[in-house]
């Protein structure tokens, strides 16, 4: 005989659209993967086309991201073209849960190699809040909190898609955009280096500050430093970080400070006693 407590404790039955909706997703993995394996991915080709595309400045101008206190590496959207290239792979990030009370949201993120059955997934909640001048700033706008949620979900199906790849393959990817990068456009690196120093002068960044950061003067600037640069910049305007954190305003150096005039002290305008008599008040001839 069942208890009051019991039908509480019991689980609430499935209606007919529910299960119908888990048929319809069963469904649906199961397909995958057999079409995943039915045709299975040619790595020769993949690695072909992977040099092809890293060797475009196009994807490779965009495959690095640089935030302040967090550091370089690869970016989203070259995990992205990986993973497209890689074949036979699923990803993306789902929101779970929104709590607008407790202004958290429940992200999940994941990538699946349907061909192998390899999965990768993080489950994970974000603040409704963002990071400013080292204070924490509640969002309240949906769609500061939407976009949010997906920066921050953009990050996580990131590293779930290199950890689904194959180790090598990634690497050797970086290696071949970077070396992309330095090459450039096939223009002369002094012209580069000239185009690089009129770019950043768009967001307030001087010669002085570069070579501050580089610890070099910009005669001495090779394709390497180019490459950084470009990296620095393309996250600067996509937002990861500010010309302000990467370049800290030059400090005064001790010429300066001898070239500026010292002020002496202000001139005492005599008293009247001290007059001559020629000058005094209501003096004559």
């Amino acid at each position: 005989m069942n208890t009051a407590l019991d039908r509480y404790a019991a689980p609430a039955p499935a209606t007919q659209t529910t299960a119908v909706e888990q048929a319809r997703a069963v469904a649906e993995v199961a397909a995958a993967v057999q079409v995943a394996q039915q045709n299975p991915r040619d790595i020769r080709r993949a690695w072909a086309e992977m040099a092809e595309a890293c060797g475009r400045l196009g994807l490779a101008s965009r495959a690095f991201y640089n935030v302040n206190n967090r550091g370089t590496g690869p970016s989203v959207h070259l995990a992205r073209e990986l993973a497209r290239i890689w074949g036979n792979m699923d990803y993306g990030v789902h929101e779970l849960h929104r709590d607008d009370e407790r202004g958290m949201s429940e992200i999940r993120a994941y990538a699946w190699d349907q061909q192998t059955n390899m999965r990768s997934s993080r489950t994970f909640q974000v603040p409704h809040a963002r990071m400013k001048d080292g204070q924490r700033k509640p969002l309240t706008d949906l769609q500061d909190v939407y976009l949010n949620n997906q920066n921050i979900g953009a990050r996580a199906v990131r590293e779930s898609i290199f950890a689904a790849l194959p180790a090598d393959f990634v690497a050797e990817a970086q290696d071949r955009c970077r070396a992309t990068i330095e090459r450039g456009d096939g223009k002369p690196l002094v012209e580069r280096i000239g185009a690089m120093v009129d770019a950043f002068k768009t967001v307030r960044v001087s010669v002085g500050q570069i070579e501050t950061r580089l610890g070099r003067k910009r005669g001495q600037w090779t394709a390497v430093d180019v490459a950084d640069l470009s990296v620095v910049f393309a996250s600067i305007k996509r937002g990861e970080t500010t010309a302000a954190e990467e370049f800290p305003a030059e400090p005064v150096t001790a010429a300066e400070i001898t070239q500026q005039p010292v002020p002496g002290p202000a001139p005492v305008e005599p008293a009247a006693d001290d007059w001559p008599d020629t000058a005094a008040p209501g003096g004559g001839q």
